[in-house]
């Protein structure tokens, strides 16, 4: 499957625009929103399956944040529309909001309550009785193993338990559709593989979620489906392979013994090269021509130019490799929203 890059910079003023995908759980066309002179986010279209993962990737300030604000009724756009579970997020804001859950980037909790009196409140707050919110709430303390934690206040909790809280309490209410912005920053990494099983366990029970994050393994491991945004664009889309594909073949990287010797080793590798090549810190890196025989290849070439060689590995491309492609820039770099 091609994957497909609008073109929004050549589209004519006042267009008309696909049509909204109403067989998706979430649908989005033409979303645009500035800030003053900031264009945060700039005509995008976003479709997510029933019962899937749309990783929404970009650096920070890319506008991650806007669209899912948007989306969740939060913030109106400036133009565009777009279907949440089959409502309007601008004319249906009050029953869209009884139909998702959102859970942001830092844990919207209240630190003076137990886990318990958080999430009772929450189920109060969607008009649940006391004794079904509480009930529900246990429910859930269980499904993210935190019911020891039950009745401690929820200022003693470590990063990792206030995430899977908050988590928590955005479904009190058994949202079909979930919105989860960069979850696991600031994470320990055995929280965050702790926090993907839980997802991963949603989406296998039948929910569908949009996930933004800036983290390559994230996105990778978790989503159906990427969409990389930058600057408030859409610049790609596809599955994690489609992406990978669309840089190209193996990549061959070589670990010098003496880093003064890259161009030497760039030289002496020419012959094998598929694209330009990439050198930082004794690293050299380079797209071959053809897999088999390539290590073997690379050894012959580099000891005939006497380049002495510390490591040699062949792998196939990374997300990390697709963003810098597509945007020349890594995704964890900061820019202005």
């Amino acid at each position: 499957m091609s994957v497909v890059v609008p073109d929004v910079e050549n589209a004519a003023p006042g267009a008309a625009r696909a049509m909204l995908n109403t067989d998706a759980a979430i649908s989005a066309r033409g979303i645009s929103k500035s800030f003053g002179e900031v264009r945060a986010l700039i005509e995008v279209d976003l479709d997510v399956a029933r019962g899937t993962v749309l990783g929404l990737l970009g650096p920070n300030g890319a506008g991650k944040t806007t669209l899912v604000r948007i989306l969740t009724t939060l913030l109106r756009p400036d133009s565009g529309s777009a279907q949440v579970a089959g409502l309007d997020v601008l004319g249906q804001e009050a029953r869209l909001r009884e139909r998702i859950g959102l859970a942001g980037q830092y844990a919207a909790v209240d630190e003076n309550l137990t886990g318990l009196e958080n999430l009772t409140m929450v189920g109060r707050l969607y008009g649940s009785r006391r004794s079904a919110a509480r009930v529900r709430g246990q429910e859930l303390l269980g499904q993210f193993d935190l019911v020891d934690a039950a009745n401690r206040s929820v200022k003693t909790y470590s990063g990792g338990m206030r995430r899977r809280l908050d988590l928590a309490a955005a479904l009190v209410a058994k949202p079909p559709v979930l919105f989860l912005d960069e979850p696991t920053t600031g994470l320990d990494p055995r929280s965050r593989l702790d926090l993907w099983d839980v997802i991963e366990t949603l989406v296998s029970e039948g929910a569908t979620v949009l996930l933004t994050t800036q983290y390559m393994d994230e996105a990778d491991r978790l989503a159906d489906r990427i969409s990389v945004i930058d600057h408030g664009r859409v610049i790609a889309e596809g599955t994690s392979d489609e992406l990978k594909d669309r840089v190209g073949g193996e990549r061959l990287e070589v670990h010098l013994e003496d880093s003064s010797q890259a161009e030497a080793a760039v030289r002496a590798l020419a012959p094998m090269c598929g694209d330009e090549p990439a050198m930082s810190d004794g690293l050299v890196r380079i797209g071959v021509r053809q897999r088999g025989g390539a290590i073997i290849e690379a050894v012959r070439l580099l000891d005939e130019a006497d380049v002495g060689v510390d490591d040699i590995a062949l792998r196939r491309p990374t997300l990390d490799d697709v963003f810098l492609a597509l945007t020349g820039h890594a995704a964890e770099e900061e820019s202005l929203e």
